[in-house]
């Protein structure tokens, strides 16, 4: 675990919330991109690490909830780079003029230079979306390259889970941006469930520690210790490897 640059290696960084930069094969994707200081009422707690966003090949989209989705976010990256996001989404950020969205429904695959990523099931409600944006399912995605890598998005257990593995790593959220969590989310011990289920190699718990609400301290590292605790009971085949955000896992 480092955080250097990592040029020409195969990695993977956790750059907070349920940001994350999968590297394979000289190809480089980032994943629901949350780029700023604040977003709405919740604050970052850690820095952005910039070297992490050099040089992409695509931002993949896993649903429209203001914490995943953030256009000035995007904006900061360039209106030219291919964004693949849910069906039935694209004509929030096609309005907004970037150029090149591309929608993608569950079971779906997409060749994104060496990497090969598929469009997974989420159980995760919708009803948060943004106004403009229609009705899209949330996802998950798979990704296959030197590794198999799962992003979860949000989501909770669902009875597919299990077809997806064994991955070799396994981004999975554990908590929130607040101190509740509603339907549709995992909690530390779902996530290990979770790991267990996919037969994942490393669990890396994401969605915890990097956002929360302004006024309200800081976030709680509980739900990373939890996880680790649970990931020893649960999944024993599983390695509960625990990041800070802006931290990098090299293959």
């Amino acid at each position: 675990m480092s955080t250097g640059a990592h040029a020409g290696r195969d990695h993977l960084t956790w750059i907070g919330h349920g940001t994350v930069l999968i590297a394979m094969g000289g190809t480089r994707v980032l994943v629901d991109p949350i780029l700023r200081p604040r977003v709405m009422h919740l604050k970052r707690f850690h820095p952005i690490p910039k070297h992490a966003l050099r040089s992409l090949d695509a931002i993949m989209i896993t649903h429209l909830h203001h914490d995943h989705l953030d256009p000035p976010s995007l904006e900061s990256l360039g209106k030219d780079l291919p964004i693949i996001m849910p069906a039935g989404s694209a004509q929030l950020l096609r309005r907004k003029r970037f150029t090149r969205v591309i929608e993608i429904a569950e079971g779906e695959r997409i060749q994104i230079g060496a990497l090969k990523a598929t469009a997974t099931h989420a159980d995760h409600p919708s009803k948060r979306d943004h106004p403009l944006s229609g009705s899209a399912d949330p996802l998950g995605f798979l990704f296959e390259g030197s590794k198999r890598i799962y992003v979860a998005g949000d989501t909770d257990l669902f009875d597919e889970m299990e077809l997806l593995g064994p991955v070799d790593y396994a981004c999975l959220p554990i908590s929130g941006w607040g101190p509740g969590l509603g339907p549709g989310h995992l909690d530390p011990e779902r996530a290990a469930e979770a790991a267990r289920r996919l037969q994942a190699k490393v669990a890396i718990p994401i969605h915890w520690g990097t956002l929360w609400p302004i006024g309200r301290g800081e976030p709680p590292h509980e739900p990373a210790d939890e996880f680790v605790e649970h990931c020893t009971r649960v999944a024993p085949d599983s390695e509960a490897r625990l990041l800070e955000p802006g931290s990098t896992v090299e293959f």
